[in-house]
């Protein structure tokens, strides 16, 4: 395997579900909190540091050989909103479908007997990068991105955004992308030694608020 493995798994056309869920935008549109390319980037500010660092930490922690069941139910604990883990779960099986395919592993293989609902997106993250090959770091870059992009490409669609907008925001973000990568293979790694405990649990209240609100709604554009 190459690390060209991780561009296959970061592409935004790889077919893991990612684009039918706008990561909290959609609700934040409704509430006037994103109205352009400024607010947007703000937003994904503070999705980084909170649930992408734990998402990053999660997925580093699952590559370098914590327990599947232990981080799941890391995950559990550190996503309060019901909607929220509903979503990683199916977006956790979307993925292991779609790696199984590419990355045939019977340690991929024993992460779908085990969890048949899906296990937290974050961790098969983490299992799937380690099956094509992948670091540690590699998968925490995969899951902070992923916790940036997503909503940014929902709200080129829910605002007719120009993404040229939305992609500077995305570059202006990247030097703190690097450093919650840093922070979360620096958690994963104390996973050995402090168990799940270790990782961080930085909480975004009013993504789990908008996550419940957003499951409620008769008309939506995404899923979540």
């Amino acid at each position: 395997m190459t690390r060209a493995a991780l561009l296959v798994l970061a592409d935004g056309r790889f077919p893991a579900g990612g684009h039918a869920h706008s990561g909290g935008a959609e609700a934040a549109v409704k509430a006037g909190r994103i109205t352009g390319a400024a607010s947007l980037e703000e937003f994904c500010r503070g999705r980084l540091h909170t649930a992408g660092l734990v998402a990053a930490a999660l997925a580093a922690a699952a590559v370098l050989g914590a327990d599947v069941r232990e981080l799941d139910a890391a995950a559990d604990a550190r996503t309060p909103s019901p909607a929220l883990r509903g979503a990683a779960r199916r977006l956790g099986r979307q993925l292991l479908r779609a790696a199984r395919a590419t990355w045939p592993s019977p340690e991929l293989d024993a992460v779908a007997r085990e969890f048949p609902k899906g296990a937290h997106q974050p961790v098969v993250l983490g299992v799937v990068a380690r099956a094509a090959g992948l670091s540690a770091e590699d998968a925490a870059y995969c899951a902070a991105y992923e916790s940036v992009s997503g909503p940014a490409t929902a709200v080129v669609r829910l605002l007719s955004l120009d993404p040229f907008e939305a992609t500077g925001a995305l570059a202006r973000l990247a030097p703190e992308v690097d450093r919650v990568v840093d922070r979360a293979v620096e958690a994963a790694r104390r996973v050995a030694g402090g168990g799940v405990d270790a990782l961080p649990a930085a909480s975004a209240p009013l993504l789990e608020i908008g996550a419940e609100w957003h499951a409620g709604w008769a008309v939506r554009l995404f899923a979540s």
